[in-house]
C-alpha cells in the first residue's frame, strides 16, 4: 500500500493545530508485506530449531538477535548488543542507529523480540519486530536522511516485565534520556482477529492512566492520519504499562504505537467496525500455536505501512514541542527537599531514597535509582513502613518561575489494598507565599491497586513570575488501610 502525504488535511480533521508543518517531508515507501513475512518465517525457523521458543535466556532468543543484527549491519546501521541479567540469565537488547540526523533530537522505534517459553511468539512479538526491521531496512534502501536521528531497538525479556527496555532507559544519563524526543512502540501488529488500536496519547478516551507525555498526542494523530488515508477507523488503547513504552513515558518521553489485540475479546461493535468475529483478538496469545499461521496478512501489511508513515513524517519534521526546561529534579542527587513540619503520619513518611521492593512498593524508580517514596525500607510485612495514621509531606527547594506558559510534569504511583477509601490519596500542591493550591490529586478506592508508574501534568501558568515550592503529599485517612506512594522525574517546562 502506498502512504500518500496528507498530514495537512489530517491535522485539520483531528484538530491538531499545534503540530509542526511537514510539507517538505519525503513520502514514506510502501513496505512489502512479503518481506515482513519472510522475517517471520526466519523467526519461526529459529524457534523450531531451539526448543520451540525464543524466550529470554534461551538459545532461540540470542539467535533471533543475531539474525536481526546481521541484516542491519549489512544495511549500514551502527549496532550494539546491550546485555543485562534477569532471573540468573543474560538478556540482550539490540540497538541500531542510522547515521545522520540530530542526535539531540532522536526518534526511537522499538518492540520486544523475545517470546514466552510456551511458543515461538510470531505475533507476540515477531510481528512488531519484523515490521520494525523491514522499516529500518527501507530507511537504508531509500537512503533516507531525516532531520531527526533514528534509533531502532529490539528489546529482551519484555515478557518477564519490560526488563530489557527498563535496563536500557535506566542506563542512560539525564542528558541522554532528554535527547530521546519520541518513542514508537510496536507490539503485536498482526493479530489474527485484529483491531486497530492506537495508544491514547491525548487521553481523548478519558480512561485509565491518562495522557502520555507532551508530544504523545501528535504521535497518535500521525498514526491516525495514515489509517485515515486507507479508510480504516482506529480506536484508542490505554497506556496501561503492558509493553515497552512504560519506562519511556515514566521518564517524560513522548510515546505512541499500534496494537491489534491480545487475549481480550472483540465486541460485536468492533466486529461491525473491523470485521472478524467476537472471539479473542489473538486466540493463540502466549501459546504454542502462535506460529506463522497465527498472522492476519492484511493487518500486518497495513500496520507495516503505518509504521513507515509515522517514521518518515515524524522524523523529517522535528520533534513534538516539549518546551524549555525551567527546573527539574530526578532525585539522583539531594537537592534540598525537606519533610513537612505538620505531618501526622506515624510511619511511612516521604523521603528521598533508593526504595526496597515490596508487595505494594516498587523497588525501581521511574528513572535512575532514587525517587520520593513513602517509607523506603521493605520491613517485615506488606503493611510495614506504609503511610500510617495521617498525612506525610515533603517540600521542594524554592523555585523561581519565569513568565510564560508553564507545565509541571512528573511520574507517580499510588498503591493500596481494598481496605483503602477515597479519603486516602497522593497529591501535589503549589505553595506560593501563604497560599497553597492543589494541582494534582489521585484518590484511592476500596479496591486493590498495584504499584505502577504513571505520568501526570499540571498547568502552572497562573504562578508565572512567582517563587514557589512544590509539596508532595500522601494520606492514610481511612481506618487501618495500606497506602504506599512515590513521585519521580519532576520537571517544569516553559512553552
Amino acid at each position: 500500500m502506498r502512504a500518500p502525504l496528507v498530514l495537512g488535511a489530517a491535522a485539520l480533521i483531528l484538530g491538531l493545530a499545534t503540530a509542526p508543518a511537514q510539507a517538505q517531508a519525503v513520502a514514506a515507501p510502501d513496505i512489502p508485506v512479503s518481506n515482513v513475512k519472510a522475517h517471520l518465517t526466519q523467526l519461526q525457523s529459529i524457534a523450531t530449531a531451539n526448543g520451540g521458543n525464543r524466550a529470554h535466556g534461551r538459545p532461540g532468543y540470542l539467535a533471533s538477535v543475531t539474525y536481526v543484527k546481521n541484516l542491519l549491519d549489512a544495511a549500514g546501521y551502527t549496532t550494539r548488543q546491550q546485555s543485562f541479567t534477569y532471573n540468573g540469565a543474560t538478556g540482550y537488547n539490540l540497538i541500531a542507529d542510522w547515521p545522520g540526523g540530530d542526535t539531540a533530537d532522536t526518534l526511537m522505534i522499538g518492540g520486544h523480540l523475545d517470546s514466552v517459553t510456551a511458543g515461538p511468539g510470531i505475533n507476540d512479538n515477531g510481528s512488531g519486530s519484523a515490521a520494525n526491521l523491514e522499516v529500518a531496512l527501507a530507511v537504508a534502501r531509500t537512503s533516507f536522511q531525516p532531520d531527526r536521528h533514528l534509533r531502532f531497538a529490539w528489546w529482551g525479556a519484555e515478557e518477564l516485565g519490560l526488563r530489557g527496555s527498563t535496563a536500557y532507559v535506566n542506563s542512560l544519563t539525564t542528558t541522554q534520556r532528554r535527547e530521546i524526543t519520541g518513542y514508537l512502540n510496536f507490539d503485536m501488529v498482526g493479530s489474527p482477529n485484529p483491531g486497530y488500536f492506537l495508544y491514547d496519547g491525548d487521553n481523548s478516551d478519558g480512561t485509565g492512566a491518562g495522557p502520555g507525555p507532551a508530544g504523545s498526542a501528535q504521535i497518535e494523530a500521525t498514526l491516525a492520519a495514515y489509517f485515515g488515508t486507507i479508510g480504516v477507523p482506529t480506536r484508542g488503547t490505554d497506556f496501561d504499562g503492558r509493553s515497552d513504552y512504560g519506562p519511556f513515558i515514566a521518564n517524560g518521553i513522548p510515546a505512541g504505537g499500534i496494537f491489534t489485540g491480545a487475549e481480550g475479546r472483540k465486541t460485536a461493535a468492533q466486529v461491525q467496525l473491523w470485521g472478524g468475529t467476537t472471539g479473542a483478538f489473538d486466540p493463540c496469545y502466549h501459546a504454542s500455536c502462535d506460529t506463522t499461521a497465527n498472522i492476519n496478512d492484511t493487518a500486518l501489511d497495513r500496520n507495516s505501512d503505518a509504521i513507515a508513515y509515522a517514521v518518515w513524517n515524524l522524523a523529517d519534521g522535528g520533534a513534538p514541542p516539549t518546551g524549555t526546561t525551567v527546573w527539574e529534579d530526578t532525585f539522583e542527587t539531594a537537592t534540598g527537599w525537606t519533610p513537612g513540619t505538620s505531618d501526622t503520619a506515624t510511619a511511612g513518611r516521604f523521603e528521598r531514597a533508593d526504595p526496597a521492593a515490596t508487595t505494594s512498593q516498587l523497588g525501581t524508580a521511574a528513572g535512575g535509582s532514587f525517587d520520593l517514596v513513602t517509607g523506603a525500607s521493605a520491613g517485615s510485612s506488606a503493611g510495614a513502613n506504609d503511610v500510617d495514621g495521617g498525612t506525610t509531606t515533603i517540600l521542594s527547594p524554592s523555585i523561581t518561575l519565569p513568565s510564560g506558559t508553564l507545565t509541571l510534569s512528573f511520574s507517580w504511583y499510588l498503591s493500596h489494598l481494598s481496605n483503602a477509601s477515597s479519603a486516602d490519596y497522593v497529591r501535589i500542591r503549589v505553595v506560593s507565599g501563604s497560599t497553597t493550591t492543589t494541582v494534582f490529586t489521585q484518590s484511592a478506592a476500596a479496591s486493590d491497586r498495584a504499584a505502577s508508574w504513571a505520568t501526570g501534568s499540571a498547568n502552572l501558568s497562573s504562578f508565572a513570575g512567582q517563587t514557589i515550592r512544590l509539596s508532595v503529599e500522601a494520606a492514610d485517612a481511612s481506618t487501618a488501610s495500606l497506602v504506599e506512594a512515590a513521585v519521580d522525574n519532576v520537571k517544569i517546562t516553559k512553552a
